[in-house]
């Protein structure tokens, strides 16, 4: 995956490559949320990988060494209320380009993981499966899921019943279940309920 981000380094002539990633676009409930991480060049960053790959634990230890050895991170929170107003796609680009542009350093290059790509002036190139490829968006992956699975945490003590501890807000069985006894909280997305549970269930 080094390599991969150095190729790139080389063809623009920087040291100050961004890669940037989403986590939550799937879920029913809960926010999407986007980082972006410049590294160093010569960095070694032994086990960051897809963070889809990792455990949870293994993520929470990844974390700690991107935040400590990168050159800049940050990261960009989208709420459901948004995500309905512009659809999650939207949502996720501008999270992702959101993200970037708040970097404490400017990058000379921007790679996205996906097919989409978001408007800036900087050169960008979407990556395809980009967070198996470049270390650089791994390790936003990384620090996007972490930040999301958090967020999600606290939100399960707030909402108990959906059981966001253990699904994320993804539409589990047991989440769906929920939903049609208890109804939606401020925190779902009230597109993805009616696309993917049953029209007007909660109109």
């Amino acid at each position: 995956m080094k390599s991969f981000d150095d190729h790139y380094r080389t063809e623009f002539n920087t040291n100050y490559l961004a890669g940037t990633d989403e986590a939550g676009r799937g879920p029913l409930a809960g926010p999407v949320v986007a980082a972006a991480v410049i590294l160093p060049p010569d960095i070694n960053l032994p086990g960051v990988n897809d963070s889809k790959q990792l455990t949870d634990k293994k993520r929470r230890e990844l974390i700690d060494m991107i935040y400590s050895r990168a050159i800049a991170v940050n990261h960009v929170i989208i709420e459901p209320a948004e995500i309905d107003r512009i659809n999650i796609l939207r949502a996720s680009l501008k999270a992702m380009k959101l993200s970037v542009e708040a970097l404490n350093s400017v990058p000379g290059v921007i790679l996205v993981d996906g097919n989409k790509r978001f408007e800036t002036l900087i050169p960008l190139f979407p990556i395809v499966k980009g967070d198996s490829k470049s270390l650089s968006i791994a390790a936003a992956s990384i620090v996007a899921k972490v930040v999301r699975d958090d967020i999600m945490l606290q939100l399960a003590s707030e909402y108990p019943g959906y059981g966001w501890d253990h699904n994320k807000g993804y539409p589990t069985k047991s989440h769906i279940t929920a939903l049609k006894e208890l109804g939606p909280t401020p925190y779902h997305r009230l597109t993805f309920i009616d696309h993917l549970i049953s029209p007007g269930l909660f109109d």
